[in-house]
């Protein structure tokens, strides 16, 4: 008999209107930690389902051997970001499985596969489906890895395994950013990425409070976590300040040259400097903004890879 891993799991899955895919998808999990692990839990964070998931995740729960089931409801819809790092609060394991998705396209072997790895030093792995992303995951990530320095590119991932020691640094981070896995990008800590072939393609189609959910966190990681927006807003005010030089230029030409009405010239001259004093006010501002986003959002007070003894 192949004795079990010693190490306590914890697994998070997160489960909104997933009532065909809980089922299954939970089954799965809880046989391979049955299977592999001494001790371990599951941790379900329903995000107010509005179907019978919860009835699932009961049944199933009634059944299970040896891993505990605990059920988070919460009170209302949250997004996917804010319920999982709940159901980080509650989970008490050595390693964290997280689950973003019920979306079962991967052989069951994966996770240990994913287990083991982080057991060669990595405190971070994560698992990606080796297909072609969706052309809106895609561009996402094509930019926010552009406009960003972390030390590994973000893409789609299905699941990944936590250390503990990536749990407690990132408890001390502020908590508050809305995108765990620029949090995770940002920690410090060794990561890795293993692909697997997809099983079945499926799709999940979210309801119209998930899609705009969505988009808003795309939009909110792109304004904290890259500098797009910085060198947008920058790039804009620096072309606004030289059209209004060269207003303030063009004015004096015409006032030498030609025959202008009374007052013109002294009102564009006025306008020039006045759009030249606040453009330059808004980049002022605006590097202020940056500089507030960085330490709130990013703040860190240092960050290390390892420590040798030697």
């Amino acid at each position: 008999m192949t004795s079990k891993e010693k190490n306590f799991m914890s697994a998070v899955i997160y489960v909104h209107n997933d009532v065909e895919r809980i089922g299954d998808f939970l089954q799965t999990v809880l046989q391979v930690l049955e299977d592999n692990f001494e001790h371990s839990e599951v941790i379900c964070v329903n995000d107010y389902s509005q179907d019978n998931s919860t009835d699932v995740m009961k049944t199933i729960g009634r059944k299970t051997k040896s891993a505990t089931i605990t059920v988070l409801n919460m009170s209302y819809f949250h997004g996917k970001e804010i319920a999982m790092n709940a159901g980080m609060d509650l989970a008490i394991g050595d390693f964290v499985l997280e689950f973003d998705t019920c979306l079962l396209d991967f052989e069951p072997a994966e996770i240990m596969k994913v287990y083991r790895k982080s057991l060669e030093g990595f405190d971070i792995v994560s698992a990606s489906p080796n297909q072609r992303q969706r052309f809106t995951s895609g561009l996402f990530y094509k930019i926010f890895n552009r406009f960003t320095n972390f030390s590994y590119q973000l893409g789609t991932e299905r699941f990944r395994v936590l250390s503990r020691r990536v749990i407690n640094r990132i408890s001390s981070m502020n908590k508050s950013v809305p995108y765990r896995k620029a949090v995770y990008a940002n920690c410090g800590l060794k990561t890795a990425n293993i692909r697997y072939g997809v099983t079945q393609r499926q799709v999940i189609k979210p309801d119209p409070t998930e899609r705009k959910y969505r988009t808003e966190l795309a939009v909110n990681s792109m304004i904290l976590f890259t500098g797009l927006g910085y060198r947008f807003s920058v790039t804009m005010t620096v072309i606004m300040m030289f059209v209004a030089v060269f207003v303030a230029v063009y004015s004096a030409v015409i006032y030498l040259f030609s025959t202008p009405v009374a007052g013109w010239t002294t009102t564009i001259f006025f306008m020039s400097f006045a759009f030249f004093g606040l453009f330059g006010i808004l980049t002022v501002i605006i590097k202020y903004l940056q500089i507030l986003v960085d330490l709130i959002f990013k703040r860190r007070k240092y960050s290390f890879e390892s420590i040798e003894k030697l």
